[in-house]
């Protein structure tokens, strides 16, 4: 029986950025970097939250898939077509304010929507995050 989600994957371009931003922008932590079988296994979460990561998955041609479709699916990743989420906070605005003056790019400002209020941010991959604030 299932009980619990503890990773979710968000592919990415690099790695490296792809860390400076969800930690130096978001404010997520570093769980985990390490080499697995030569492969970085990178993993970030929200503090106080321990028990979900999410894993900083770069496309890799030979080991995930041929190089033609690793190179279709990163400008899939590019038009934010394959990931996304949502991250919850307690003031949407606020935070909204704090990401963009870190660089942070919104493709939609706070609006008031049925469940709260909602702002629309891509990461430097162009994976697409919602940032909630529910009511």
């Amino acid at each position: 029986m299932i009980f619990k989600l503890s990773h979710s994957i968000v592919y990415v371009l690099d790695q490296e950025e792809a860390m400076n931003f969800y930690i130096n922008k978001l404010g997520l932590e570093l769980r985990n970097d390490s080499e697995v079988e030569g492969f970085r296994w990178l993993t970030v979460g929200a503090k106080g939250q321990q028990d979900l990561e999410i894993v900083l998955m770069p496309i890799l041609a030979g080991l995930m898939y041929n190089g033609e479709v690793a190179d279709h699916f990163r400008e899939l990743i590019k038009k934010g077509i394959i990931s996304g989420g949502v991250f919850k906070t307690n003031d949407c605005k606020n935070t909204y304010e704090e990401l963009k003056s870190k660089g942070v790019e919104f493709t939609s400002a706070p609006q008031k929507r049925p469940y709260g209020i909602e702002a629309v941010f891509k990461d430097n991959s162009g994976n697409w995050f919602s940032l909630v604030q529910e009511n």
